[in-house]
């Protein structure tokens, strides 16, 4: 028998190992009659002197804790009640419930699962797991990888960058904590108002000081406040789908190049776009000057793989490789070697284009059964690309209430008003179409126009 004890010099040692047996044979860690070590063997274990654990053990015998048997050691005691006492319960908040289990969830960030292409990812598992491959990466990344990530975004989204510029992380806010720490506390960064509040909840635990800045029909506008960061969603706004116009972008890239401030431009669906030309990434256009890029396969491929990456101005490589010298990889290697041959034998690209017309079927689904079930005193916004869209609620139908009839009819969907640093009076709800189904989509909105119209 193991005993895991541990001393925090608060009191004499034997008092320490007393205690810790006492409480666990009070909470049945250790059962009726079960042995524990010798005086000497625990004595060895715990460093401690043999006349240390002597005096513990008597205490406990003393008390009826334990029982010795002549020349074979001592033994747990049994009892027939419960030697704790109990408590006084205290009346618990039972968790909220709804009516009915949730059957539709219109999750914007659930994605086609069954479309996913297991058996070729399993045949590349097992070629990369062995033995030489259960290590950890370099905290930048496997290479392999790293090349892979700076071909695609090059062939992609016009980004001309070197593999030593493309960071692999976690998640997109891992690698925001590790831009975080690099800036320090003292930079202000402008969001999105409304934008992710992932990202600001990200900001805030860090102790960066953040600033609002409003978005119009055209985007993000430009910030009017001295800010040394400016996150953006330009390919698709989250939560409100706008594309960000080419003008705007232009005058971001020039403010930036002015007030000698980064752009963090947040690419995390712009994968999927369904309406109009495509237009050209603020990081394109800048050539990672002042933008610093940031991508991700949790649509493209499934959140559960924790994969995501950003592009740094080479002016920053340095610093913020020094910076991290000491910091170790966050994503698996094996997971790494496996996407990056899954890229480089042009999976990932064959992949894409089956998922981009799935997408499509489904959002036009959604969109014909809105306007089948819907009057048009509920607006869409934001259809024109990514996975999900919203709702403009008519003034009779708070957001609140909204969710509630969703909810007892069960459904979810998500409110807009989160997304917000400051409140807001318009109703609005995101609807994410992903992870379902052309049928529970049209079953889904069916029954929210029933309890919403």
């Amino acid at each position: 028998m193991e005993l895991a004890i541990l001393f925090t010099g608060k009191s004499p040692k034997y008092i320490e190992i007393y205690q810790s047996i006492k409480q666990a044979i009070l909470t049945k860690k250790l059962l009726a009659h079960e042995q524990l070590p010798s005086k000497r063997t625990l004595a060895q274990t715990l460093n401690v002197s043999v006349h240390t654990i002597k005096e513990a053990y008597e205490q406990l015998l003393a008390e009826g804790y334990i029982y010795s048997k002549e020349r074979a050691g001592y033994f747990i005691a049994p009892f027939e009640v419960d030697w704790l006492q109990h408590k006084q319960q205290l009346p618990s908040t039972p968790m909220p419930s709804t009516p009915n289990d949730i059957q539709f969830d219109f999750n914007n960030g659930h994605v086609d699962n069954k479309a996913f292409p297991y058996t070729v990812w399993y045949k590349l598992i097992k070629k990369h797991f062995t033995v030489d491959n259960l290590t950890i990466s370099p905290w930048q990344g496997e290479d392999a990888l790293r090349t892979e990530i700076a071909r695609y975004v090059e062939r992609s989204r016009g980004v001309t960058c070197d593999a030593s510029q493309v960071f692999v992380s976690s998640g997109t806010q891992s690698q925001l904590q590790f831009l975080c720490h690099f800036f320090g506390s003292k930079t202000c960064v402008g969001l999105e108002e409304p934008g992710f509040k992932r990202v600001r909840a990200v900001l805030q635990q860090c102790g960066l000081a953040t600033q609002a800045i409003p978005v119009d029909h055209a985007g993000i506008t430009i910030p009017s406040k001295d800010i040394h960061l400016l996150y953006t969603t330009p390919a698709h706004q989250f939560p409100l789908g706008m594309i960000m116009t080419m003008e705007r972008r232009a005058a971001l890239l020039h403010w930036a190049s002015l007030n000698q401030a980064y752009i963090i431009e947040d690419d995390y669906d712009a994968e999927f776009r369904y309406k109009g030309l495509p237009i050209p990434s603020l990081a394109k256009l800048d050539q990672l000057q002042h933008v610093i890029y940031f991508g991700t396969f949790s649509k493209t491929l499934l959140p559960s793989l924790r994969i995501s990456y950003m592009v740094l101005p080479t002016s920053l490589v340095a610093s913020f490789t020094a910076f991290y010298l000491e910091q170790k990889s966050v994503v698996s290697k094996v997971d790494q070697l496996v996407l990056a041959d899954f890229m480089a034998q042009g999976l990932f690209d064959k992949h894409l284009a089956k998922m981009r017309t799935i997408y499509r079927k489904k959002q036009q689904a959604l969109l014909t059964a809105i306007s089948v079930h819907f009057s048009a005193e509920f607006q869409v916004i934001g259809e024109k690309s990514g996975l999900h869209i919203v709702i403009k609620l008519p003034n009779r139908l708070s957001e609140a209430r909204a969710i509630q009839l969703a909810e007892e009819i069960g459904i979810h969907v998500y409110p807009c008003a989160t997304s917000y640093q400051h409140k807001t009076s318009e109703a609005m709800v995101i609807i994410g179409y992903g992870g379902l189904t052309l049928q529970q989509i049209n079953d889904g909105i069916a029954r929210l126009a029933a309890v919403w119209q």
